[in-house]
């Protein structure tokens, strides 16, 4: 994801006070352990989190919730039309267990 220069301060404030709804729903999708990472030099957010092998990613996207937050955050992030964070996947190169 991509974070818009000048927004890191905001950004970390609406995180530190996440919606209680927000944090059920995640939870409502087996969302744990969830992180988010940024680059300040370059604005990229990089998220990591677990997730159930049934973890159903549009379900979530659908959900007014989720909707509401990507709103809320628009301003702050690069996003793409339905207000969704911009996002680039990635090749995973490495893995340890």
């Amino acid at each position: 994801m991509y974070l818009k220069r000048g927004a890191e301060k905001e950004y970390k404030i609406r995180h530190d006070n996440l919606w209680p709804e927000l944090q059920a729903l995640l939870k409502a999708y087996g969302i744990s352990n969830y992180s988010i990472f940024l680059d300040s030099e370059t604005g990229i957010l990089f998220a990591s989190l677990d997730c159930p092998e049934n973890y159903d990613e549009n379900g979530l996207a659908k959900e007014a919730v989720m909707q509401k937050w990507w709103g809320y955050m628009e301003e702050l992030m690069e996003t793409e039309s339905n207000a969704a964070p911009k996002t680039k996947p990635l090749e995973q190169v490495f893995y340890l267990k």
